[in-house]
């Protein structure tokens, strides 16, 4: 585990704040900022740039969950939050909102650096898998884009659908561009004719 991360605090105690702090800087990250209401969460995000967001709150509310779903981004940082108690829907709507891992029952000083270990370990899948199904919806939206420069290209020329992708591939060649590329000028070119 990378011990150079940078760890933001949100906890309104100051004596249990401190406590956390050392107890992640005894686990070995050493770059951990605190502050002590969910309500700033935003301009020290802005400041501090965190790879990890720890809360510790009694119960988290409507106002917590927008705080944290500004600034959690689920494909710039992990959030772990520690909460005395939930029920069901603030346990779906912090996940909404981007909590990587949320623990009830308070935040336990011997527990933390696991905790934090597994909430990055699930933003890190997370992001993966946000990753491939934006690749695989890029993939989609390329196909339809070659298939409906395929068909302009049947029927202005009348030639069949391989015949068609031969000259869109080819054109790519000869140009040193993608087919994805061609194919989106063939198709802006005869939108634009229409």
């Amino acid at each position: 585990m990378r011990k150079d991360l940078s760890i933001l605090v949100v906890e309104a105690d100051s004596v249990k704040a401190k406590n956390i702090i050392d107890a992640l800087l005894e686990a070995g990250w050493n770059y951990v900022h605190a502050i002590a209401q969910v309500s700033g969460l935003e301009q020290s995000v802005a400041k501090h740039a965190p790879d990890i967001v720890l809360i510790d709150i009694a119960n988290p509310d409507r106002d917590t969950l927008e705080h944290i779903g500004a600034v959690s981004d689920a494909k710039s940082r992990a959030v772990a939050m520690f909460v005395d108690q939930t029920d069901q829907h603030l346990t779906q709507a912090a996940l909404a909102a981007g909590v990587s891992a949320y623990v009830v029952d308070g935040l336990q000083m011997n527990r933390i650096k696991s905790v934090i270990e597994t909430a990055i370990a699930r933003f890190q899948m997370m992001r993966q898998m946000q990753s491939e199904l934006d690749a695989a919806k890029q993939a989609l939206e390329d196909r339809k884009t070659v298939d409906r420069a395929k068909g302009i290209l049947m029927r202005k020329r009348s030639i069949p659908e391989d015949e068609a992708y031969k000259l869109i591939r080819k054109a790519a060649m000869d140009q040193g561009r993608k087919v994805i590329d061609v194919a989106q000028a063939l198709v802006t070119a005869s939108d634009l004719l229409s």
